[in-house]
């Protein structure tokens, strides 16, 4: 069950336009997709992050938002922005009936 008052981020979803070339189709710059939606935002532990044999400089987060004809549209290809960050989405899962959907995202660090 979604708390009240623990929707407190509000985050973009990105969608990359495929690129079509005479040979093959590539994916474009990636850009916004649908409206801003409300989330809530767990950073992962580093004992989280080494137990799923993640090894990266960057962080990791999951994010809960409500489940509904839009969100449940998200897919791994996307992306999803935050307080000026950019994730890329590895998870995707559905919690309670339609209830909500819990998003992993990671944000790697630029070098």
């Amino acid at each position: 069950m979604i708390r009240a008052g623990s929707l407190n981020r509000r985050v973009q979803f990105l969608r990359s336009n495929e690129i079509m070339t005479p040979f093959a189709s590539r994916p474009g710059e990636p850009t916004p997709f649908g409206g801003r939606v409300w989330a809530s935002r767990e950073d992962m532990s580093d004992a989280e992050k080494a137990a799923g044999d993640t090894v990266f400089s960057g962080v990791s987060a999951r994010f809960v938002v409500r489940s509904n004809a839009f969100t449940r549209e998200i897919t791994t290809k996307d992306q999803l922005t935050e307080g000026g960050t950019t994730f890329d989405i590895v998870g995707i899962k559905e919690i309670g009936r339609r209830e909500a959907i819990e998003i992993t995202g990671v944000a790697r660090e630029e070098a």
